[in-house]
Protein backbone atom coordinates (compact mmCIF):
# COMPACT_ATOMS: atom_id res chain seq x y z
CA UNK A 1 0.00 0.00 0.00
CA UNK A 2 1.49 3.36 -1.02
CA UNK A 3 0.73 6.96 -0.22
CA UNK A 4 -0.54 6.30 3.29
CA UNK A 5 -0.02 8.95 5.92
CA UNK A 6 2.65 8.34 8.55
CA UNK A 7 1.27 7.38 11.95
CA UNK A 8 1.37 10.04 14.61
CA UNK A 9 4.73 10.21 16.33
CA UNK A 10 6.56 8.17 13.68
CA UNK A 11 9.45 10.64 13.58
CA UNK A 12 9.66 11.19 17.32
CA UNK A 13 12.86 9.15 17.45
CA UNK A 14 14.41 11.40 14.80
CA UNK A 15 13.51 14.44 16.87
CA UNK A 16 14.94 12.81 19.97
CA UNK A 17 18.25 12.14 18.21
CA UNK A 18 18.54 15.60 16.68
CA UNK A 19 17.24 17.81 19.49
CA UNK A 20 20.59 17.93 21.34
CA UNK A 21 22.36 18.41 17.99
CA UNK A 22 20.15 21.41 17.26
CA UNK A 23 20.92 22.90 20.66
CA UNK A 24 24.66 22.31 20.33
CA UNK A 25 24.85 23.85 16.86
CA UNK A 26 22.87 26.87 17.99
CA UNK A 27 25.18 27.36 20.98
CA UNK A 28 28.42 26.88 19.06
CA UNK A 29 27.49 28.79 15.90
CA UNK A 30 25.28 31.73 16.88
CA UNK A 31 26.15 33.74 13.76
CA UNK A 32 27.85 37.06 13.23
CA UNK A 33 27.92 39.73 15.92
CA UNK A 34 25.67 42.74 15.54
CA UNK A 35 28.25 45.41 16.29
CA UNK A 36 30.52 46.55 13.44
CA UNK A 37 33.96 44.98 13.25
CA UNK A 38 36.84 47.49 13.28
CA UNK A 39 38.69 47.71 9.98
CA UNK A 40 42.06 47.59 11.72
CA UNK A 41 43.99 47.41 14.96
CA UNK A 42 46.78 49.94 15.42
CA UNK A 43 49.73 48.83 17.54
CA UNK A 44 51.74 51.37 19.56
CA UNK A 45 54.52 50.63 22.04
CA UNK A 46 53.69 51.41 25.66
CA UNK A 47 56.91 53.41 25.78
CA UNK A 48 55.60 55.77 23.09
CA UNK A 49 51.83 55.94 23.48
CA UNK A 50 50.12 59.09 24.74
CA UNK A 51 46.58 60.37 25.15
CA UNK A 52 46.95 62.30 21.89
CA UNK A 53 48.34 59.33 19.90
CA UNK A 54 45.16 58.79 17.82
CA UNK A 55 45.01 62.49 16.86
CA UNK A 56 48.77 62.60 16.27
CA UNK A 57 48.69 59.54 14.02
CA UNK A 58 45.70 60.96 12.17
CA UNK A 59 47.46 64.27 11.62
CA UNK A 60 50.60 62.60 10.29
CA UNK A 61 48.49 60.39 8.05
CA UNK A 62 46.49 63.36 6.72
CA UNK A 63 49.74 65.15 5.82
CA UNK A 64 50.94 62.09 3.93
CA UNK A 65 47.59 61.84 2.13
CA UNK A 66 47.89 65.49 1.07
CA UNK A 67 51.43 64.91 -0.18
CA UNK A 68 50.50 61.82 -2.20
CA UNK A 69 47.03 62.71 -3.47
CA UNK A 70 47.78 61.96 -7.12
CA UNK A 71 49.10 58.49 -6.25
CA UNK A 72 46.11 57.72 -4.03
CA UNK A 73 43.65 58.81 -6.73
CA UNK A 74 45.49 56.56 -9.18
CA UNK A 75 45.20 53.60 -6.78
CA UNK A 76 41.44 54.13 -6.59
CA UNK A 77 41.10 54.11 -10.37
CA UNK A 78 40.59 57.86 -10.47
CA UNK A 79 37.91 58.10 -7.77
CA UNK A 80 38.63 61.35 -5.95
CA UNK A 81 35.59 60.86 -3.72
CA UNK A 82 37.25 57.85 -2.09
CA UNK A 83 40.37 59.85 -1.29
CA UNK A 84 38.30 62.74 0.09
CA UNK A 85 36.33 60.38 2.34
CA UNK A 86 39.57 58.82 3.57
CA UNK A 87 40.99 62.26 4.33
CA UNK A 88 37.88 63.10 6.34
CA UNK A 89 38.30 59.90 8.34
CA UNK A 90 41.95 60.65 9.05
CA UNK A 91 41.08 64.05 10.44
CA UNK A 92 38.13 63.07 12.62
CA UNK A 93 38.33 59.38 13.58
CA UNK A 94 41.51 57.80 12.23
CA UNK A 95 41.87 54.79 14.57
CA UNK A 96 38.99 52.43 15.36
CA UNK A 97 40.85 49.90 17.49
CA UNK A 98 44.22 50.16 19.24
CA UNK A 99 46.50 47.96 21.34
CA UNK A 100 49.12 49.42 23.59
CA UNK A 101 51.96 46.95 23.17
CA UNK A 102 53.90 45.57 26.12
CA UNK A 103 55.09 42.47 24.28
CA UNK A 104 57.32 42.12 21.19
CA UNK A 105 56.92 45.74 20.11
CA UNK A 106 57.95 46.82 23.60
CA UNK A 107 60.58 44.28 24.59
CA UNK A 108 61.99 43.39 28.00
CA UNK A 109 62.66 46.27 30.36
CA UNK A 110 63.35 46.51 34.10
CA UNK A 111 60.30 45.59 36.14
CA UNK A 112 59.92 49.05 37.63
CA UNK A 113 59.90 50.57 34.11
CA UNK A 114 57.26 48.16 32.79
CA UNK A 115 55.21 48.66 35.95
CA UNK A 116 55.19 52.39 35.30
CA UNK A 117 54.32 51.99 31.63
CA UNK A 118 51.53 49.52 32.44
CA UNK A 119 49.86 51.90 34.89
CA UNK A 120 50.21 54.75 32.41
CA UNK A 121 48.66 52.59 29.69
CA UNK A 122 45.64 52.07 31.93
CA UNK A 123 45.32 55.81 32.54
CA UNK A 124 45.41 56.46 28.79
CA UNK A 125 42.80 53.80 28.08
CA UNK A 126 40.50 55.34 30.67
CA UNK A 127 41.01 58.80 29.18
CA UNK A 128 40.05 57.59 25.72
CA UNK A 129 36.63 56.44 26.91
CA UNK A 130 35.72 60.11 27.46
CA UNK A 131 37.10 61.25 24.10
CA UNK A 132 35.03 59.11 21.75
CA UNK A 133 34.25 59.30 18.85
CA UNK A 134 37.63 61.03 18.46
CA UNK A 135 39.41 58.14 20.17
CA UNK A 136 39.39 54.41 19.41
CA UNK A 137 36.00 52.83 20.11
CA UNK A 138 37.79 49.74 21.38
CA UNK A 139 41.27 49.61 22.86
CA UNK A 140 43.42 47.56 25.15
CA UNK A 141 46.85 46.05 25.56
CA UNK A 142 49.00 43.19 24.42
CA UNK A 143 50.90 41.92 27.44
CA UNK A 144 53.46 39.15 27.47
CA UNK A 145 52.10 35.66 26.95
CA UNK A 146 51.53 32.52 28.97
CA UNK A 147 54.83 30.75 28.41
CA UNK A 148 56.74 29.76 31.54
CA UNK A 149 59.40 32.47 31.13
CA UNK A 150 57.03 35.42 30.63
CA UNK A 151 53.79 34.40 32.34
CA UNK A 152 54.32 36.14 35.70
CA UNK A 153 55.39 39.37 34.01
CA UNK A 154 52.42 39.35 31.64
CA UNK A 155 49.85 38.76 34.39
CA UNK A 156 51.35 41.48 36.59
CA UNK A 157 51.23 43.89 33.65
CA UNK A 158 47.55 43.18 33.02
CA UNK A 159 46.73 43.80 36.68
CA UNK A 160 48.61 47.09 36.68
CA UNK A 161 46.90 48.24 33.48
CA UNK A 162 43.49 47.77 35.07
CA UNK A 163 44.67 49.39 38.30
CA UNK A 164 45.85 52.39 36.31
CA UNK A 165 42.52 52.57 34.49
CA UNK A 166 40.59 52.42 37.73
CA UNK A 167 38.78 49.30 36.55
CA UNK A 168 37.97 47.75 33.19
CA UNK A 169 37.41 50.57 30.66
CA UNK A 170 34.49 50.43 28.27
CA UNK A 171 35.59 48.73 25.05
CA UNK A 172 38.61 47.10 26.72
CA UNK A 173 40.12 44.00 25.10
CA UNK A 174 43.52 42.41 25.60
CA UNK A 175 45.52 40.34 23.15
CA UNK A 176 47.10 37.06 24.24
CA UNK A 177 50.17 36.32 22.11
CA UNK A 178 51.71 33.04 21.04
CA UNK A 179 48.86 30.57 21.57
CA UNK A 180 50.26 27.02 21.52
CA UNK A 181 47.82 24.83 23.45
CA UNK A 182 44.08 24.95 24.13
CA UNK A 183 44.70 24.60 27.86
CA UNK A 184 46.15 28.10 27.74
CA UNK A 185 42.63 29.27 26.87
CA UNK A 186 41.33 27.66 30.05
CA UNK A 187 43.95 29.61 31.98
CA UNK A 188 42.98 32.89 30.30
CA UNK A 189 39.36 32.29 31.24
CA UNK A 190 40.45 31.95 34.88
CA UNK A 191 42.33 35.25 34.60
CA UNK A 192 39.27 36.97 33.12
CA UNK A 193 37.00 35.56 35.82
CA UNK A 194 39.32 36.95 38.49
CA UNK A 195 39.34 40.40 36.83
CA UNK A 196 35.54 40.29 36.67
CA UNK A 197 35.33 39.34 40.35
CA UNK A 198 37.87 41.96 41.45
CA UNK A 199 36.13 44.77 39.56
CA UNK A 200 32.53 43.77 40.24
CA UNK A 201 31.68 42.88 36.67
CA UNK A 202 29.26 40.23 35.41
CA UNK A 203 30.53 36.93 34.06
CA UNK A 204 32.06 37.10 30.57
CA UNK A 205 32.41 40.90 30.66
CA UNK A 206 36.19 40.92 30.02
CA UNK A 207 37.13 40.18 26.42
CA UNK A 208 40.35 38.93 24.87
CA UNK A 209 41.83 37.95 21.51
CA UNK A 210 44.19 35.13 20.63
CA UNK A 211 47.17 35.79 18.44
CA UNK A 212 47.87 32.99 15.98
CA UNK A 213 51.61 33.29 15.47
CA UNK A 214 52.90 29.81 16.30
CA UNK A 215 52.18 26.77 14.06
CA UNK A 216 50.91 24.80 17.08
CA UNK A 217 47.98 27.24 17.22
CA UNK A 218 46.86 25.90 13.85
CA UNK A 219 47.68 22.20 14.26
CA UNK A 220 48.30 20.40 17.53
CA UNK A 221 50.45 17.34 18.14
CA UNK A 222 47.46 15.03 17.62
CA UNK A 223 46.56 16.62 14.28
CA UNK A 224 43.58 18.63 15.50
CA UNK A 225 43.02 22.30 14.69
CA UNK A 226 44.02 23.95 17.96
CA UNK A 227 42.40 27.23 17.04
CA UNK A 228 39.00 25.61 16.43
CA UNK A 229 38.91 24.07 19.89
CA UNK A 230 40.25 27.29 21.39
CA UNK A 231 37.33 29.26 19.97
CA UNK A 232 34.74 27.07 21.65
CA UNK A 233 36.61 26.96 24.94
CA UNK A 234 37.03 30.72 24.89
CA UNK A 235 33.62 32.00 23.82
CA UNK A 236 31.94 34.28 24.80
CA UNK A 237 34.96 36.05 26.29
CA UNK A 238 37.05 35.31 23.20
CA UNK A 239 36.28 38.01 20.66
CA UNK A 240 38.91 37.65 17.95
CA UNK A 241 41.76 35.78 16.27
CA UNK A 242 44.71 37.84 15.01
CA UNK A 243 47.31 36.47 12.62
CA UNK A 244 50.94 37.20 13.52
CA UNK A 245 52.80 37.54 10.24
CA UNK A 246 56.45 37.38 11.18
CA UNK A 247 56.57 35.00 14.14
CA UNK A 248 54.44 32.49 12.25
CA UNK A 249 56.48 32.73 9.05
CA UNK A 250 59.75 32.44 10.94
CA UNK A 251 58.51 29.42 12.90
CA UNK A 252 57.66 27.75 9.58
CA UNK A 253 61.22 28.34 8.34
CA UNK A 254 60.45 31.12 5.87
CA UNK A 255 63.49 33.35 5.34
CA UNK A 256 63.00 36.99 6.28
CA UNK A 257 63.02 38.29 2.71
CA UNK A 258 59.88 36.26 1.95
CA UNK A 259 57.96 36.69 5.19
CA UNK A 260 54.65 38.30 4.29
CA UNK A 261 50.96 38.08 5.06
CA UNK A 262 50.62 37.07 1.37
CA UNK A 263 52.93 34.02 1.68
CA UNK A 264 51.31 30.57 1.17
CA UNK A 265 52.02 29.54 4.77
CA UNK A 266 50.14 32.64 5.90
CA UNK A 267 47.23 31.86 3.61
CA UNK A 268 47.01 28.33 5.00
CA UNK A 269 47.01 29.48 8.61
CA UNK A 270 44.42 32.15 7.92
CA UNK A 271 42.19 29.73 5.99
CA UNK A 272 42.11 27.49 9.06
CA UNK A 273 41.33 30.50 11.27
CA UNK A 274 38.58 31.58 8.87
CA UNK A 275 36.92 28.17 8.75
CA UNK A 276 37.16 27.70 12.51
CA UNK A 277 35.67 31.11 13.28
CA UNK A 278 32.87 31.06 10.70
CA UNK A 279 29.43 31.68 12.24
CA UNK A 280 30.85 31.74 15.77
CA UNK A 281 30.81 35.51 16.20
CA UNK A 282 34.58 35.53 16.68
CA UNK A 283 36.25 38.11 14.44
CA UNK A 284 39.37 37.34 12.42
CA UNK A 285 42.12 39.81 11.63
CA UNK A 286 44.95 39.68 9.14
CA UNK A 287 48.44 40.60 10.20
CA UNK A 288 50.84 43.42 9.49
CA UNK A 289 53.60 44.55 7.16
CA UNK A 290 56.83 46.02 8.46
CA UNK A 291 57.28 48.16 5.33
CA UNK A 292 56.33 51.75 6.18
CA UNK A 293 56.06 54.85 3.95
CA UNK A 294 59.14 56.78 5.06
CA UNK A 295 62.28 57.96 3.27
CA UNK A 296 62.63 59.32 -0.22
CA UNK A 297 59.73 59.70 -2.68
CA UNK A 298 60.42 56.36 -4.37
CA UNK A 299 60.42 54.47 -1.07
CA UNK A 300 57.26 56.21 0.09
CA UNK A 301 55.47 55.40 -3.17
CA UNK A 302 56.58 51.76 -3.09
CA UNK A 303 55.39 51.34 0.50
CA UNK A 304 52.03 52.96 -0.26
CA UNK A 305 51.47 50.72 -3.28
CA UNK A 306 52.48 47.64 -1.30
CA UNK A 307 50.24 48.28 1.69
CA UNK A 308 47.26 49.29 -0.45
CA UNK A 309 47.59 46.06 -2.44
CA UNK A 310 47.90 43.95 0.72
CA UNK A 311 44.82 45.51 2.31
CA UNK A 312 42.79 44.94 -0.87
CA UNK A 313 44.04 41.36 -0.99
CA UNK A 314 42.83 40.76 2.56
CA UNK A 315 39.43 42.32 1.86
CA UNK A 316 38.96 40.19 -1.24
CA UNK A 317 39.65 37.09 0.86
CA UNK A 318 37.16 38.01 3.58
CA UNK A 319 39.59 39.45 6.13
CA UNK A 320 38.01 42.79 6.98
CA UNK A 321 40.45 43.74 9.72
CA UNK A 322 44.24 44.02 9.75
CA UNK A 323 47.10 45.48 11.74
CA UNK A 324 48.51 48.97 11.20
CA UNK A 325 51.94 49.68 12.65
CA UNK A 326 52.63 53.24 11.47
CA UNK A 327 50.63 56.44 10.88
CA UNK A 328 51.25 56.09 7.16
CA UNK A 329 49.43 52.76 7.13
CA UNK A 330 46.22 54.59 8.09
CA UNK A 331 46.25 56.36 4.71
CA UNK A 332 46.24 53.22 2.62
CA UNK A 333 44.02 51.36 5.08
CA UNK A 334 41.20 53.86 4.74
CA UNK A 335 41.66 54.45 1.01
CA UNK A 336 41.57 50.70 0.36
CA UNK A 337 38.65 49.97 2.71
CA UNK A 338 36.49 52.87 1.53
CA UNK A 339 37.28 52.17 -2.12
CA UNK A 340 36.56 48.45 -1.75
CA UNK A 341 33.12 48.88 -0.19
CA UNK A 342 32.16 51.91 -2.25
CA UNK A 343 32.81 50.00 -5.48
CA UNK A 344 30.90 46.96 -4.18
CA UNK A 345 27.85 48.91 -3.01
CA UNK A 346 25.92 49.51 -6.29
CA UNK A 347 25.92 45.85 -7.33
CA UNK A 348 25.09 44.63 -3.81
CA UNK A 349 22.24 47.14 -3.48
CA UNK A 350 20.78 46.31 -6.90
CA UNK A 351 20.85 42.58 -6.20
CA UNK A 352 19.17 43.12 -2.85
CA UNK A 353 16.57 45.33 -4.50
CA UNK A 354 15.75 42.42 -6.81
CA UNK A 355 15.69 40.02 -3.85
CA UNK A 356 13.33 42.24 -1.86
CA UNK A 357 11.19 42.74 -4.99
CA UNK A 358 11.19 38.97 -5.52
CA UNK A 359 12.62 39.40 -9.00
CA UNK A 360 15.77 37.72 -10.16
CA UNK A 361 17.16 39.56 -13.16
CA UNK A 362 20.16 37.65 -14.45
CA UNK A 363 21.19 36.40 -10.97
CA UNK A 364 19.03 34.25 -8.70
CA UNK A 365 20.08 34.94 -5.11
CA UNK A 366 19.34 32.69 -2.17
CA UNK A 367 18.65 33.97 1.36
CA UNK A 368 22.23 33.24 2.47
CA UNK A 369 23.57 35.29 -0.43
CA UNK A 370 21.17 38.10 0.39
CA UNK A 371 22.46 38.14 3.96
CA UNK A 372 26.01 38.33 2.61
CA UNK A 373 25.06 41.24 0.35
CA UNK A 374 23.52 43.01 3.33
CA UNK A 375 26.75 42.47 5.25
CA UNK A 376 28.64 44.30 2.47
CA UNK A 377 26.36 47.29 2.92
CA UNK A 378 26.59 47.19 6.72
CA UNK A 379 30.40 47.08 6.63
CA UNK A 380 30.56 49.89 4.08
CA UNK A 381 28.20 52.05 6.12
CA UNK A 382 30.25 51.48 9.27
CA UNK A 383 33.45 52.42 7.41
CA UNK A 384 31.91 55.61 6.03
CA UNK A 385 32.28 54.46 2.43
CA UNK A 386 28.75 55.66 1.63
CA UNK A 387 25.53 56.73 3.35
CA UNK A 388 22.14 55.07 3.73
CA UNK A 389 20.71 57.73 1.42
CA UNK A 390 23.15 56.71 -1.32
CA UNK A 391 21.99 53.10 -1.01
CA UNK A 392 18.31 54.01 -1.16
CA UNK A 393 18.82 56.18 -4.24
CA UNK A 394 20.08 53.07 -6.06
CA UNK A 395 17.78 50.56 -4.40
CA UNK A 396 14.67 52.10 -2.77
CA UNK A 397 13.72 48.87 -1.02
CA UNK A 398 17.08 48.64 0.76
CA UNK A 399 16.09 50.73 3.76
CA UNK A 400 18.18 50.50 6.94
CA UNK A 401 15.28 48.69 8.64
CA UNK A 402 15.14 45.99 5.97
CA UNK A 403 18.90 45.56 5.97
CA UNK A 404 18.88 45.16 9.75
CA UNK A 405 16.05 42.60 9.56
CA UNK A 406 17.88 40.64 6.87
CA UNK A 407 21.13 40.63 8.82
CA UNK A 408 19.25 39.44 11.91
CA UNK A 409 17.89 36.50 9.92
CA UNK A 410 14.38 37.87 9.44
CA UNK A 411 14.57 37.77 5.65
CA UNK A 412 13.83 41.46 5.23
CA UNK A 413 10.95 40.66 2.90
CA UNK A 414 7.49 42.17 3.19
CA UNK A 415 4.77 39.83 4.40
Amino acid sequence: MTGSASPAGKWAQVDEILRPVDAELEANYPGERAQPQPVHTAYVSAAEVAVDTPASWGGQAAELADDTTDLLVELTGGDEVVVDLARRRLRHNPIEDLRIDLEDGYGWRPDDVEDRHARRAGEILAAWTDMRPHAPRSAGVRAKGLGAAERARGLRTLELVLDGAGGVPDGFVFTVPKLRDVRQVDAINVVCAEFERAHGLPDHAVRYELQVEIPQAVMSADGRATVAEAIHRGRPRLSGLHYGTYDYSAACGIVSAHQSLAHPVADHAKAVMQSAAAQTGVWISDGSTQVVPVGGPDKVEAAIRRHHALVLRSLERGFYQGWDMHPGHLVTRWVAVIGFFRSAMPTAAQRLQAYFDRTSGDVVDEPATAMSLAAVLHRGLAAGAFTADEIVRIAPLCSPERLDALRAGGGGLPA
